[in-house]
């Protein structure tokens, strides 16, 4: 586990944000049941900020969008850093808590219900009705850290990584600037999310956006189709669709019509080219995948139905190391080492090659781990899944293992099937068949999880 990263309440006197970004009356939030207004959300704030524990952290694990901002402004107004754990899971939140001992949590929902939050009464509940204050209005100091976002632990333990309001500022008007094309001049969205305000893809783009941007935002987090369907008609145009890979496939083959959309937002996955084809021609908007981490936010973007190649946000240099890539921002304090390896082209775009965790080489030949899976999910029939290596064994010998969920085909089926495209160094063995691959909310697939998963179905004999 990482280092705690340390944070005081004594900020120095620097540039701020008077939160949130819109005029008073202008629409901050909605849903079925109307809208919230900017001093209406600027009073809730006030009201819980006033009740707060004095603490420096607070995990933040409200599920309500709107009570998520409510939460996140008020623990920033305190002094205190939001802690946004990988997951709601106990064991997540212990770990977080573990590693920030003067911390509280705060949440709504089914988090207010959660015996594990309780073993020392640290935490606090949002009312139904969150109350409201008046007074001057909201402003936090640049050099705020206002939140702490974790890694989701895809690719090993999570790390802890500080964001300040200022940092948050610059991204958002670079994001903003890479997206402002979608709707017309003049105008903000109404932004719809389906990932969860604690993820950092979520935090830049439904919870920055209406703070620091001027947008809307839905309360919810719609998951189901539907859902997302009826959510997207509560809102007014020009709507943008912040979501995943994952949840763009489960529209397309759900067969749901949505309203007409300014476009669509993905990230956390690769997305397919073929499924962002799909998605457009389908839902008569563009698009647009977005590059980034919780490390360094979101520094690049694609219209992946056209183009195999990223463009940088201004102001990003990439270097290219035989370790990853350093990427450098306006919004990073300092530069910061990515697993993932890029070609540079002349035009200033780039082109992945994969982590380098996911390059392989056995007996002399090559492959990466991210093409394995694509050839994997390529099969007529597979649902899912996924291709991943497995710790040194007898030997120091790192085997591929490989899990995948279909209805139709079973482990022999598709060994059989991947002879056609895989080198037998690369096979996977072993290779489970599973009901559903254990992803989160943003479609990752955390590693600890499918060695779980792997370990459970070699108990059970299967």
């Amino acid at each position: 586990m990482s280092a705690v990263i340390q944070h005081s309440t004594a900020q120095p006197a620097s540039a701020g944000a008077t939160l949130p970004a819109g005029a008073d009356t202008a629409r901050f939030a909605f849903d079925g049941a109307g809208a919230t207004a900017c001093a209406q959300f600027a009073a809730h704030v006030r009201a819980l900020a006033a009740r707060l524990p004095a603490a420096a952290y607070a995990v933040n694990l409200c599920e309500d969008r709107y009570r998520f901002l409510v939460a996140f402004c008020a623990v920033a107004v305190r002094g205190q850093a939001n802690l946004l754990p990988p997951s709601r899971t106990r064991a997540a939140i212990d770990e977080v808590r573990a590693q920030y001992p003067d911390s509280y949590c705060i949440g709504d929902g089914d988090a207010c219900g959660c015996d594990a939050l309780r073993p020392d009464g640290h935490f606090v509940a949002l009312p139904a009705t969150l109350p409201g204050l008046d007074g001057a209005p909201l402003h936090i100091d640049d050099a705020a850290v206002v939140a702490i976002g974790f890694t989701s632990g895809s690719t090993g333990t999570p790390s802890a990584n500080a964001k300040t309001l200022g940092s948050f500022r610059t991204s958002t008007a670079q994001n903003l600037a890479a997206l402002a094309s979608l709707w017309p001049a003049g105008t903000v969205p109404d932004v719809v999310a389906t990932v969860p305000p604690q993820h950092m893809y979520g935090v830049e783009l439904s919870v920055m956006l209406p703070l620091l941007g001027g947008a809307a935002v839905h309360r919810g987090r719609p998951f189901f189709p539907q859902d997302i369907a009826r959510a997207l008609e509560e809102a007014t145009a020009p709507r943008l669709l912040v979501s995943t890979p994952v949840h763009l496939r489960a529209l397309l083959e759900s067969g749901v019509a949505l309203p007409p959309l300014a476009g669509i937002v993905t990230a956390t996955a690769p997305l397919p080219p073929e499924l962002a084809a799909e998605a457009e021609s389908r839902f008569g908007c563009e698009v647009r995948e977005t590059f980034g981490s919780t490390e360094t936010c979101i520094f690049a973007f694609r219209r992946t139905a056209r183009d195999a190649a990223w463009t940088p946000y201004p102001g990003v240099r990439l270097q290219p190391r035989p370790d990853g890539t350093l990427v450098s921002a306006p919004h990073l304090p300092q530069p910061v080492l990515l697993a993932d390896l890029v070609g540079l082209q002349d035009d200033g775009r780039f082109v992945l090659h994969g982590r380098q965790a996911d390059l392989l080489e056995i007996a002399g030949k090559r492959a990466s781990l991210a093409d394995l899976t694509r050839r994997l999910l390529a099969l007529p029939g597979v649902r899912d899944g996924a291709m991943f290596q497995l710790d040194p064994g007898a030997g120091g010998v790192r085997r591929i293992a490989a899990v995948f969920a279909s209805d139709t085909l079973d482990e022999a089926a598709v060994r059989e099937a991947l002879r056609r495209s895989v080198d037998p160094v690369f096979l996977p063995r072993p290779l489970r068949r599973v009901a559903a691959l254990p992803r989160n909310e943003t479609g990752k697939l955390p590693r600890e999880a499918l060695l779980r998963l792997l370990r459970g179905d070699a108990a059970a004999g299967s």
